[in-house]
Order: structure tokens, then sequence, then C-alpha cells
């Protein structure tokens, strides 16, 4: 049985799975070719070599009309105590782009994707809304995103399921997920680690907090997991025939990065 396993001993997010993805494909520039060409207003999506304690892989990035729209893994929350190199300035600007639900609908259905994907991304985002609206006490149709309302996040997001699909594993396990602890900071003010959106969607996932002080999963990345996972738990015995690093941006004592193995169970 095909088999896809994602370990995320750091924590999940949407440009992290994406990068681990794409390393399991023959041809990771066609499918950039692809997802560039799908009308993501103002959006190119790239990847680059990045190392985290002496492992190679992919990062991912995207720009917005030539400028990078800083990427929901390392800028949706801001840890109290941890020192980044992002500037407040950059935050407070990304803090201002708030969509709504009927927006980014509006958005996804003038891509040029299957209808399949475009299915998929519509209820992972619904998915988020639901958590929020729990969270705020608001209908979905209330809720206006902020950091998950983002161009690259929607490319993220898009960007994963198309990927989830041509890669077509019959079963995706994914091991317990890496929270982080503490506190951090965001537009509405100081929470816990894990956020309050993440923590719900996090529900019925197995998961740990670990070492690392700081937010590691993210809204997209636990909304991504939820979606696609057939099961959890530690890999089971099987041919690895492909192996993928997805990188973040922050450096940690442990590699940050989701590791993702395809291979026959």
């Amino acid at each position: 049985m095909k088999t896809l396993y994602l370990e995320c001993h750091m924590g999940a997010a949407g440009d992290m799975l994406m990068g681990a993805l794409l390393e399991l494909l023959p041809n990771p520039d066609a499918f950039l070719e692809t997802i560039n060409s799908i009308g993501l207003p103002g959006a190119k999506i790239q990847k680059e070599s990045s190392v985290k304690c002496g492992i190679t892989g992919t990062h991912i990035s995207v720009k917005i009309h030539g400028e990078e729209e800083h990427s929901e893994d390392h800028h949706h929350l801001e840890s109290v105590h941890a020192h980044h190199t992002h500037t407040h300035e950059h935050s407070h600007t990304h803090h201002h782009i708030h969509r709504g639900m009927a927006e980014i609908m509006d958005i996804l259905e003038h891509l040029n994707i299957t209808e399949e994907v475009r299915n998929d991304v519509k209820q992972i985002y619904q998915l988020i809304a639901k958590a929020e609206g729990q969270v705020h006490g608001k209908e979905v149709s209330e809720i206006h995103f902020h950091e998950v309302g983002t161009l690259d996040a929607i490319a993220d997001i898009t960007g994963c399921v198309m990927l989830f699909h041509q890669i077509g594993a019959q079963q995706i396990i994914v091991s317990p997920v890496s929270t982080g602890f503490g506190q951090v900071r965001c537009a509405h003010g100081v929470l816990p680690v894990p956020a309050p959106a993440t923590a719900l969607l996090l529900t019925g996932i197995p998961c740990k907090a670990g070492s690392v002080e700081g937010e590691l999963c993210t809204p997209t990345g636990a909304a991504l997991l939820k979606y696609f996972a057939t099961s959890y738990g530690q890999m089971p015995e099987m041919v690895m025939e492909k192996i993928g690093y997805g990188m973040g941006t922050k450096d940690f004592p442990a590699a940050n990065c989701i590791r993702a193995i395809l291979g026959e169970a």
C-alpha cells in the first residue's frame, strides 16, 4: 500500500509541509510552474535550499507583488519571550490583513485548479473557521481571518492540497505532533500555546508539548493534518522510497523541519 508518513516532531505549518511534500516529487520545478499559473493574485511561490542542524531541505517562500508576505509559519504568533529576526513593523503590517470567509471563497472560485482540489481547500478553511468561531463565539460567516487569510496562507494550503493529490498516497500516517509551549502574542493579545483555535483543530490528534518554547504548530498546519491524516502513530513497517524535508524559518537546537517519508507498507 502506498504510504505517506509525516514526522512532526517540530510541529507543523503550511510552508514546512509544502516543502516536505515538494521534495517527494520527481520534478519539483514543474510543480512550482503549475502552482504559479493557477491565478493567485500577484503571488509567486519559490523554493530555496535550507540547512537546519546539518540537514538540507526545502524552504518555501511566497512573494506577493515581489515582496514576501511573512509566512504563517513564523508570523502567525510571536513568542512572548523568544527573540526573532523579523521586525515588529512587519508583524504589525501583517496583522492588518483581514479577509472574511466569503472573500476567501471568491478567491478560490477564480483559481485554475481542479474542483476536487478547490473543494478540499474550502473544507480546510471551514475547519479553521469553525475553530476560530468557537473560540471567539461567532458564526463561521462572521469570522475574519488574520494570518490564515493572507495570500501566502492561501498559497500554502492550496499548494499542500495539490501535492497530496499528486502524490496519491493510499494512507497518510502522522506522528504525534509537537505543539511547543509557553505564551505567544497575536492580533488578539497574549495567548497560551497551542493557541486556542490550534488546540481545537488538534483535538483527536496525538500531541505533545515538546522541548521548545513558542508556537510550533500553526492553525494551517493543524487543519491540513486533521483533514488528510488517515491515522496517527509511529512509522509503520514500510519500505522507504523517497524522503523529503520541509524547513521552517526559525533555528532551534533540534532541526526545525517536517520529514515526509513515502513508500510501500
